[in-house]
């Protein structure tokens, strides 16, 4: 199985444009079928907490464009986007795609950057989630999340075997940044792909460094501060080896964890896709 990171520049507040950007990026690339292809959070506006300019709304034009990736090249498509809202406040959340156009699944971001005012302009989300990609068991998370090791725990306890972060992880942090995706893929021995942005924004700036880490932490693909693909076949057969020689997570302690029951989508989605 294999996997891409695709690193890009996002053109601010500006779908229409970032989206036009991306289908370039994306020409030169193949993919074997049935990859999974992941994009940064709020890959096509940047993050910003103007909901006129991020929302989907009903057009769902970030939506439309995952989706349409996922059914042209036929792979399984991840994306930040800014989604729900009619009632409430929307949602800072990650997407996927299945080849055939479905939504596999939809996780909404549990710890929004309080620090810089994410939590007073978007819900937080109620739990992680598992979805399958094939024989793997993918648990997405995004950005913040990273620096809170007990969320992704429980995911891990549930048979995590890939865990992905998509962010907006800004220059000053880089290092952090790097150092947390190696401990979360140290500590859980799992794969870690970390899909980070790079450029400006009107507050920020963005070096990249999206990375793939296996499970004894070691990176395997990086790339850098160049707008590119970055990829990496998954290798699930050694990293259960690795478990199996090495059970740590056979040791964590229950009553330290909170009692979570954790979902577990589907590879092929039995609802109907939420995109046209």
């Amino acid at each position: 199985m294999h996997l891409f990171c695709v690193q890009h520049d996002i053109r601010w507040e500006n779908k229409t444009a970032t989206t036009r950007r991306l289908r370039d990026l994306l020409s030169g690339s193949r993919f074997d079928e049935g990859s999974l292809v992941i994009f940064p959070e709020m890959f096509s506006t940047g993050f910003s907490f103007n909901q006129s300019a991020v929302a989907e709304g009903t057009a769902r034009t970030s939506e439309k464009f995952l989706r349409a990736v996922a059914m042209d090249r036929r792979v399984y498509v991840m994306g930040g986007v800014v989604a729900g809202g009619a009632r409430s406040k929307p949602g800072n959340e990650c997407v996927t795609f299945a080849p055939d156009g479905t939504e596999v699944a939809r996780y909404r971001k549990l710890q929004p950057f309080a620090p810089g005012g994410e939590a007073d302009n978007f819900a937080a989300g109620r739990e992680p989630l598992l979805f399958r990609w094939h024989d793997c068991l993918v648990a997405p998370f995004i950005c913040y999340d990273l620096r809170f090791p007990e969320i992704q725990r429980p995911a891990a306890r549930a048979g995590a075997q890939l865990m992905t972060f998509i962010a907006s992880w800004p220059d000053a942090r880089l290092a952090h940044w790097v150092k947390l995706l190696q401990a979360r893929a140290i500590e859980n021995q799992c794969w870690v792909a970390g899909v980070n942005r790079i450029g400006h924004d009107p507050h920020l700036t963005y070096s990249g460094r999206s990375l793939i880490v296996n499970p004894m932490g070691e990176i395997v693909a990086d790339a850098g501060d160049d707008e590119c693909l970055i990829g990496a076949e998954i290798d699930l057969g050694s990293m259960e080896t690795y478990r199996k020689d090495k059970p740590f997570l056979a040791d964590i302690r229950s009553d330290y964890l909170p009692v979570r029951k954790i979902r577990i989508f589907p590879a092929k989605a039995k609802a109907r896709a939420r995109t046209k």
